[in-house]
């Protein structure tokens, strides 16, 4: 299950990024990307970045969704695309990227980052032990 994690503090700059990776050693968001058309990859990666060298942002680049989730809120040229993440010891953990077709984040998508966050968090933990 989510946890939820204290409120956005101050970090060093920039925050590194890496990819949530799954156990196959598929990296989603990255796939994502590079499904996606050049000039909204761009866009996407420039909104990423001012992440890394503003965080903690608010709206509207940055949006919470709770249980320490967050969303980076692209404007594409014709539509609109989402990059949720969290942040954990001064990283961004990308975790999930989609397409915005409804006004609410659709649930299956927030499931599916919190289910990737808590399998992150888990292999963490375990590495950690080793």
């Amino acid at each position: 299950m989510c946890t939820f994690s204290d409120s956005p503090r101050l970090h060093p700059r920039p925050l590194a990024v890496v990819f949530f990776r799954t156990g196959a050693g598929n990296e989603p968001v990255r796939e994502w990307l590079k499904s996606l058309p050049e000039d909204e990859r761009k866009q996407i990666g420039a909104d990423i970045l001012a992440v890394q060298y503003g965080w903690p942002l608010g709206l509207p680049l940055v949006d919470s969704l709770g249980h320490g989730l967050w969303e980076v809120r692209s404007r594409l040229a014709t539509r609109i695309a989402r990059t949720v993440f969290f942040v954990s010891h001064d990283t961004i953990i990308l975790l999930h990227g989609f397409i915005k077709k409804t006004r609410a984040t659709p649930g299956h998508d927030l499931a599916l980052a919190c289910k990737r966050k808590h399998d992150y968090e888990q292999a963490q933990e375990s590495s950690s032990r080793q």
